[in-house]
């Protein structure tokens, strides 16, 4: 009978060849010239979203997907799991905000529930309100970003549906729960410039998007830092800091101009220039200048003065300085007089510790570190001086949030892969730690006997990468287990540790969680930054190569037991992985995906990512971009690892013909019996801004197609025999 069944599943591969081959995606190859050298884009054509033929080979791609995903029996585990899960918590609170006198807003899922409501109390203890529900008939809204008022009398909400980042922001007086009838569009307040209040609450700041279509090169383009004053008409914008109305400041297109506050009472607003990068060019301007209708904006500070996460108080300015620091410093320096090169410093930068950030309050300053990404500290600076804060548990991951400088109101938030996330409220001068978690703290008995175990792996030029394993430590490390490695390694930022209950529930199927904290993030700084950024972007896929070499060695694993998984830029690190070693990975998974790199600039958000990737009209680093290309890198007649691709038909990120012309290629040209699959979700984008049971149901599919491909026995299709 094993034989039988074993020639049924030969078969199933057998037709999933057969059926895909006779699929391939339309063709019409175009040659580009880039300083001499010629490069073919045999897939071109699909960038082209309005053509019929491409749109029918998508759709058709992903019906057939999600045909082959529906006969691997498993397929639901892990979103029956979560919300499983789900239901035990009860409830889930996020997006928490405190108002200046002390009214909590945040959002609220019950478990029943698709999206979260928006609630309400008055202090702490005070009794929950239900301020907003999304729902609307004919609509799936998911309200992206809450903002109250500095006095809490009203409150700014940002809905947006089908995984669009694009928001339309509505107002409501939250004692009598009335909402304006006006409604502000063509606005992204959850990533870009958010939502900042007037000292009176009469209005607030947004950024504005002339053009929303994400299929056009001027989506993103030419935004502007707008005042709304609340019963106004939206329409009649009024334009506060942008390159039509400041020609002097020379903002360029690709960047989105927005303005910062920190305290209802200070003195200035800041105007910063949002792009990719941490280190911006900023500008600022009196508060009573700009309100009385002018524009005069004069400069802060460059890109070259690395400055980072800037905090006024009165004339003060604190920020961390990347300045011949790349572990950040903590400094001061006086607004009147600026000087970000030779401040006055406050909390040197520590050799293994990287400043991670920080608050003020009436007390004093209070931030945190963390060493190799994954081991958290707290500390004070009160006085002049600097005292390490005991944690409640020892945390992967810390933050710090106050009400602002003059009230002495601290809450340290903890988390980490085995704790779940606690917030307390600190008190300074008892040293002592009150939990005030505004959702229950439950316990996990299924992840009893799951261990977290950091490593680091010396890399081929010498380089330690951070390395955290999850498994059941009652595995048994002989070589024969499922690994999923999940990679980014991009914009300097960090996969900090948090409560990950996709990595648990796969330790807990029998297999290994590795996250592989690659160059190009933060884990070790700015210079673990740069190490992976531009040029030294290789860096990033072979530190991914080299922490699986090291796993197969340990007798962790073995090639054919090996998936690899990147999301967004962790397409370029697991793209670039599998196209230079294919023989070494089982699985790969790249979820909405960076993979066509040369091309990636002439997206709606590509002008934006050439500060971090390069540009292809500049020699040097179109080499550069050539090399991080993993669409360019598929060589006809390799055996390429089970592939599952996705893309978000609304992605104004990674624009989805980037995911689809990589599946194309790979289709055509991989010469394994290994399945490549491309799966379109047409009620999403780049991830976010979806309901939670399709985002579950996203990572049920990477689970069943990851195991199944694995081995592992519960996900093996088993088709009835024909007599």
């Amino acid at each position: 009978m094993k034989d039988l069944i074993f020639i049924v599943v030969i078969f199933f591969f057998f037709g999933i060849l057969k059926s895909q081959t006779a699929n391939l995606a339309p063709s019409q190859p175009v040659t580009d010239q880039y300083f001499g050298i010629s490069i073919i884009d045999t897939y071109r054509n699909l960038e082209d979203l309005k053509d019929p033929k491409v749109l029918t080979w998508m759709r058709s791609q992903t019906d057939y997907t999600n045909r082959i995903l529906n006969k691997i029996p498993n397929r639901n585990y892990y979103i029956e799991k979560r919300l499983e899960l789900d239901r035990r918590q009860g409830y889930s609170i996020s997006n928490l905000r405190i108002s200046d006198n002390n009214k909590y807003f945040y959002l609220k899922k019950n478990a029943d529930e698709k999206t979260s409501k928006i609630y309400f109390r008055n202090g702490f203890d005070g009794k929950e309100e239900l301020l907003y529900d999304p729902y609307i008939a004919g609509h799936n809204y998911v309200v992206t970003l809450i903002s109250p008022s500095w006095d809490g009398s009203k409150l700014a909400i940002s809905l947006s549906e089908k995984g669009k980042e694009i928001s339309e922001i509505i107002i409501m007086e939250v004692q009598s729960r009335y909402i304006y009838p006006q409604i502000i569009t063509q606005s992204i307040p959850a990533s870009v410039g958010g939502i900042k209040w007037l000292e009176d609450n009469s209005g607030f700041f947004y950024v504005y998007y002339p053009v929303v279509d994400i299929t056009s090169n001027l989506f993103g383009k030419n935004t502007q830092s707008v005042l709304y004053k609340i019963g106004e008409d939206p329409e009649k914008r009024n334009n506060v800091f942008s390159s039509n109305i400041n020609p002097e400041v020379k903002i360029t297109d690709d960047v989105a101009p927005a303005i910062l506050t920190f305290n209802s009472d200070d003195k200035y607003y800041i105007g910063i220039l949002v792009d990719a990068e941490d280190f911006r060019k900023t500008f600022i301007i009196e508060k009573e200048e700009l309100l009385k209708g002018k524009r005069n904006w004069r400069p802060l500070y460059d890109k070259q003065d690395k400055v980072y996460y800037i905090r006024l108080s009165g004339d003060d300015l604190y920020f961390l300085s990347g300045y011949n620091s790349p572990n950040y410093k903590l400094c001061k320096t006086s607004i009147k007089h600026p000087d970000f090169k030779n401040p006055q410093v406050l909390v040197a930068e520590k050799k293994d510790e990287v400043i991670k950030g920080y608050t003020i309050n009436k007390d004093g300053i209070f931030f945190t570190t963390a060493k190799n990404g994954v081991e958290a500290k707290l500390y004070s600076f009160i006085d002049g001086k600097e005292t390490a804060i005991a944690l409640p548990f020892p945390s992967g991951n810390v933050d710090v949030q106050s009400r602002g400088i003059n009230f002495s109101d601290l809450w340290i938030t903890c988390s980490g892969w085995m704790n779940e996330e606690q917030r307390f409220r600190y008190d300074v001068r008892s040293n002592t730690f009150t939990p005030e978690n505004l959702a229950p703290v439950i316990e996990h008995p299924e992840f009893k006997d799951i261990v977290v175990k950091e490593l680091t792996v010396k890399s081929r030029d010498g380089e330690y990468i951070p390395l955290s394993l999850i498994y059941n430590k009652n595995l048994n490390i002989a070589g024969s287990n499922p690994v999923l490695i999940d990679a980014y390694g991009a914009y300097g930022m960090s996969r900090n540790p948090f409560f990950a209950k996709s990595y648990l529930l796969w330790a807990r199927e029998g297999g290994i969680v590795a996250i592989a904290h690659v160059r190009g993030g933060g884990e070790k700084g700015e210079k673990w930054h740069l190490g992976g950024y531009k040029e030294t972007k290789p860096n990033s896929w072979r530190d991914l190569i080299d922490c699986t070499e090291y796993l197969i060695k340990e007798n962790y694993t073995s090639k054919d037991k090996v998936a690899i998984w990147g999301t967004s830029a962790g397409g370029i690190t697991v793209g670039r992985a599998m196209t230079e070693r294919p023989d070494l990975f089982k699985v790969a998974i790249i979820e909405v995906g960076m993979t066509n790199m040369l091309r990636f600039e002439n997206t709606p958000n590509g002008e934006g990512n050439i500060k971090e990737f390069g540009t292809a009209k500049n020699p040097a680093e179109f080499k550069s971009l050539l090399e991080m290309d993993a669409y360019q890198h598929i060589r006809k007649g390799e055996k390429y690892p089970a592939t599952l691709i996705t893309g978000g038909i609304n992605d104004n990120r990674v624009i989805v013909w980037q995911p689809t012309k990589f599946a194309a290629k790979l289709m055509a040209e991989n010469a394994s019996k290994n399945p490549i699959l491309l799966k379109i979700d047409y009620e999403g984008g780049h991830g976010n801004n979806i309901p939670i049971t399709q985002r579950y149901s996203g990572l049920s599919d990477i689970f069943a197609f990851a195991f199944w491909q694995l081995g592992h026995p519960d996900y093996q299709p088993k088709e009835k025999l024909k007599k």
